[in-house]
């Protein structure tokens, strides 16, 4: 099975620009070449970082639903913000959110919120042999910290091998979540140090896929293209026990 995991950054493209300013342009163009990208790569599971629902940046375009049409799977998006945010009365800002897409029918999928930081939500996706949880952690390293505290309960509770991977925006890399994998059992799938961001010239790492020992991950790539200012991962895996496909 091979999965991607990318933070688009809204399809406005990943050319490097002033701060913020890469967050307003119009998306149209960049997203075609995206869902093009992603068409090559025939990933089975997607999972989506910074997606717009439908703001002026797409003509009112779900970009999840966009790219999902193009490659013929189903997708399940959310507001990163839950609804008690002062981000749901913004406009722009209350069409961000996260989105999975998959080939094979999704059998469950919850929506979790964090308690702490802006960013909060969290997307449990059910697959048949493998449970995912989809996450964009917070730029605060306290609020960062109390959410890992949250997802380690959220990965305890899973019954299936687990994969989690996001943009976890982390100030020390792999260092910083080493507590978290011993605790859990995780490991991270790649190199160590890796770097993801900016996509013009990595220099940290900031997007994981980890991934429970069930998991064996056969291939691992993060592609130096500059579509998002963040780059792609995508690896395949197996799971223990579970016959591949022909």
């Amino acid at each position: 099975m091979r999965f991607l995991v990318y933070n688009i950054r809204y399809g406005t493209g990943g050319r490097r620009r002033a701060p913020w300013s890469g967050y307003l342009g119009r998306t149209v163009g960049n997203m075609k070449e995206i869902a093009e990208f992603i068409r090559q790569l025939d990933p089975d599971v997607i999972g989506l970082l910074e997606v717009d629902a439908g703001s002026y940046r797409t003509r009112s375009t779900n970009q999840a639903q966009f790219i999902a049409d193009e490659l013929g799977h189903y997708n399940l998006y959310r507001s990163k913000y839950d609804r008690f945010s002062v981000a749901h009365l913004l406009p722009v800002i209350n069409k961000q959110g996260n989105a999975f897409l998959t080939r094979d029918t999704i059998r469950g999928a919850q929506f979790h919120y964090f308690d702490r930081g802006v960013k909060k939500l969290v997307i449990e996706l059910e697959l048949e042999n493998v449970t995912m949880f989809l996450v964009h952690l917070a730029l605060s390293f306290r609020a960062r910290h109390h959410q890992l505290a949250e997802l380690y309960e959220m990965v305890r509770g899973s019954s299936k091998p687990t994969m989690v991977a996001g943009d976890f925006n982390l100030s020390w890399g792999d260092k910083e979540i080493r507590l978290f994998l011993a605790a859990t059992g995780l490991a991270a799938a790649g190199p160590e140090g890796e770097p993801t961001y900016p996509s013009w010239e990595p220099k940290r790492r900031l997007d994981f896929i980890l991934h429970s020992r069930e998991i064996r991950i056969t291939r691992f790539d993060a592609p130096r293209v500059t579509y998002s200012d963040h780059l792609p991962l995508v690896c395949d895996f197996e799971i223990e026990g579970v016959r591949r496909q022909s």
